[in-house]
């Protein structure tokens, strides 16, 4: 992560900098440099105003994850899909606390609920830190899931249907079957890259800086982490038969999605505290306490996300990303990328408020609209896609992890394939 910040705020800088010497300033426009100067102070604002945006978000589901854990509703739900999980992450024990909280945050982003998903992807993270036996260094199991999630099969992209619908769209949902396609590929991209990328991410020896770094969710909790005497998986057939009924469930979600999408945040709650109430559980007090750790962990990703997004945005002002899209243009158009769509597939691993700010434009241009190919491309990798370098930096950011190893790497192979697939997929629907 270092490099990459270091190597974002000089591309910005030496590109301003040509600019500012090279180019005649117009009257009345701010010089490159002064705009350069203008944008990081302006991102640096809106990274705090994103950051506290969260802590109600984040309080909120915290609040309901530590009520679902009291309950037991983590270990649950951790045994009915233990199949599938121990074989993707073997290294963490099938009833240990981060696989409960892994699972939510993938059902979470399947539903298309970003915010939601945050808080347990964190929750995660801090559970796999647990079992990482050198802070501040990802393990395989960490970099493995952060590929899933900036790739995650989603199937309903709730957000981009509510932004398509005001936009006029005769179809908002048309993006559920390409979303779940691209989603898909991604994803089976992301667990392929990130197990094969590994081996040449070796761990190695931890050093003085790194052991000295806090981490007070490792030590805090400690009846959280799974005994001697968790209970077994439940049979095979209830790992099956559910998984079946969430394959059922796809057909429902296209048909149903605009009915649903709205129902899913209220029902949430109301599921996680009928559980906990039926479990015996406090659910005030035990929502509160998890509230208050959701704040404290909202506070400390403030400097993180200030770096990634202050870096994001000088490369923004500074022309350079306008330069590589007219240079990509010329290649990608006769492949299936329009040059219109391009700066979204570029934008969105980098800034999600840069990619949905580049697919309203298009959509609400008249020249293209939502429904055209160009309109359902941008909405497609704009559901199908994550900001991967702010998943980076929050979730990392969470746990003080500094070294990603091959987290990266697979990450953005995963959206790339994503591109690649909503490419095809559009092609082959509306060409």
């Amino acid at each position: 992560m270092n490099g990459i910040f270091l190597f974002i705020v000089l591309v910005a800088f030496v590109t301003t900098g040509w600019r500012q010497l090279a180019l005649a300033p117009d009257a009345g426009t701010p010089a490159p440099m002064e705009a350069l100067s203008a944008a990081m102070i302006d991102t640096a604002g809106s990274a705090v105003t994103l950051a506290l945006g969260l802590v109600g978000v984040m309080t909120l589901f915290l609040g309901l994850m530590k009520v679902a854990e009291a309950g037991g509703l983590l270990t649950i739900v951790a045994r009915l899909i233990r199949p599938l999980m121990t074989r993707l992450f073997p290294d963490v024990p099938p009833d240990h606390p981060a696989m409960g909280a892994m699972i939510l945050n993938m059902s979470a982003n399947a539903l298309g609920l970003g915010n939601a998903a945050t808080p347990f992807g964190i929750r995660a993270m801090q559970a796999l830190d647990r079992l990482n036996t050198r802070p501040g260094t990802a393990t395989d199991s960490m970099a493995l899931f952060l590929a899933i999630n900036t790739s995650s099969v989603t199937l309903l992209p709730t957000g981009v249907i509510a932004i398509r619908a005001a936009a006029g769209s005769s179809d908002p949902a048309a993006i559920l079957p390409t979303t779940l396609f691209a989603t898909v590929c991604s994803t089976v991209a992301a667990i392929i890259a990130a197990k094969t990328y590994r081996r040449f991410f070796p761990v190695g020896r931890p050093d003085a800086d790194e052991a000295a770094i806090e981490r007070p969710w490792v030590t805090q909790d400690p009846n959280d982490a799974a005994g001697p005497d968790a209970p077994d998986a439940y049979p095979a057939w209830v790992s099956v038969l559910a998984l079946a009924l969430i394959v059922a469930a796809i057909p429902a979600t296209i048909v149903w999605g605009r009915v649903i999408s709205p129902w899913i945040v209220p029902g949430l709650m109301v599921a996680f505290l009928a559980f906990g109430a039926l479990r015996g559980v406090r659910v005030y007090e035990t929502f509160v306490d998890g509230a208050k750790e959701g704040f404290q962990v909202a506070l400390r990703i403030i400097p993180y996300l200030v770096a990634i997004l202050v870096a994001v945005g000088m490369l923004r002002a500074s022309g350079a990303l306008d330069a590589v899209v007219g240079a990509l243009g010329v290649v990608t158009g006769p492949l299936g990328l329009p040059a219109e769509a391009l700066p979204m597939a570029l934008l969105r691993p980098l800034s999600g408020s840069g990619a949905y700010g580049v697919m309203t434009a298009i959509i609400q241009d008249p020249a293209t609209g939502p429904d055209t190919y160009v309109g359902l491309i941008v909405s497609t990798l704009q559901g199908s896609t994550e900001t991967t370098f702010y998943v980076l930096a929050v979730y990392f950011g969470a746990v003080q992890v500094r070294r990603l190893r091959h987290t990266l790497a697979a990450a953005l192979t995963a959206d790339v394939v994503a591109v690649i697939a909503t490419v095809a997929i559009c092609r082959y629907l509306l060409l």
